[in-house]
């Protein structure tokens, strides 16, 4: 039904239960000409007439009658739908379905979520977390995250964070088996692998050569599927690892890992939010993207800083047998 349509039944409406097209037209916030010109044309529209009109009385006809019957409860009850649908975007509360990448949000989303509920506790979060990317068109996703490059056209992304690459080593492990020197110096030493859950090969490692990003087959002496996993191989001093700037932060700021090659580090990837429309978003949308943007970007909680990249410490020498 067309708006202007909507609004003359209206207007015919409160015409019906107020007995003036005059006191109709304040009522809908018209001016009595356009109250008039709506009426006239729900008439011509209709075939019928549907008031006896003079210059004092308003009256319905039979066909006025039966329209109004007709007309009334269908009007009320989407007066109501359109009244709760205003009440619902003027505040914030509602479902809100969030999708992204399950080995990384798990460092990142708990406390942003937890920081969104305390402000806005009648939101009510619906979260899935998963490696595989899925169509969140189709699973009528809010918010998105996702890591590596920028999502494609069709939905409004915003990059939050540098993803590092870093190779990292626990200073048990270097000193047990020393420091690589250069990348290829690391086909002499133990060295993790990772399998993504959506590719089966295991996974290159990448490097900054110069100007350039350059990827290396490196082989793995040992091989999970689970971040968690190889960062606790490489703290245990199992393995020497190229860990993902989110999981290897806290762990070398601890102690628990040092960061080795470290002018190779890349950060060519990103943490990315992304959502489907600019406009019409459901406040509890924004205000959730607005909480993400300014919490995460550019947050070193989760990526280091140069100069932790390549410590001024003495290289570790192998440990004599």
């Amino acid at each position: 039904m067309a708006f202007n349509e909507l609004r003359a039944i209206a207007v015919f409406v409160k015409a019906a239960e107020l007995g003036s097209l005059r006191k109709a037209a304040e009522d809908q916030g018209v001016t009595p000409q356009a109250a008039s010109q709506s009426l006239t044309q729900l008439e011509s529209h209709l075939g019928v007439r549907l008031f006896h009109r003079t210059t004092r009385r308003l009256s319905l006809t039979d066909e006025g009658e039966a329209f109004l019957a007709a007309a009334k409860p269908g009007l009320h009850t989407l007066q109501r739908a359109l009244h709760s649908a205003r009440k619902e975007s003027e505040g914030i509360s509602g479902p809100l379905r969030i999708v992204g990448p399950r080995s990384m949000m798990l460092r990142i989303l708990p406390p942003l979520l937890a920081e969104f509920c305390k402000l806005h506790p009648d939101v009510r979060p619906d979260v899935q977390l998963d490696d595989r990317l899925g169509n969140w068109v189709e699973s009528r996703v809010d918010v998105g995250f996702r890591i590596g490059s920028q999502p494609d056209s069709g939905v409004i992304a915003r990059r939050l964070l540098p993803i590092q690459l870093v190779v990292c080593a626990s200073p048990a492990y270097l000193l047990a088996h020393g420091t690589p020197a250069g990348i290829d110096d690391l086909a002499n030493h133990r060295c993790s692998g990772f399998r993504s859950p959506s590719a089966p090969a295991v996974r290159t490692w990448d490097f900054k050569v110069g100007q350039e990003i350059v990827s290396r087959t490196v082989p793995a002496v040992f091989t999970t599927n689970d971040l968690d996993v190889e960062a606790g191989a490489v703290v245990a001093g199992e393995v020497i690892g190229q860990l993902d700037g989110v999981t290897a932060t806290p762990l070398v700021r601890s102690g628990a890992l040092v960061p080795v090659l470290g002018e190779h580090a890349v950060d060519h990837l990103g943490l990315y939010i992304y959502y489907s429309s600019r406009v019409a978003l459901p406040k509890r949308v924004r205000a959730f993207i607005d909480l993400a943007i300014e919490s995460l970007v550019d947050n070193d909680q989760f990526f280091l800083h140069r100069h932790e990249l390549n410590p001024p410490i003495r290289k570790v020498r192998r440990k004599p047998a």
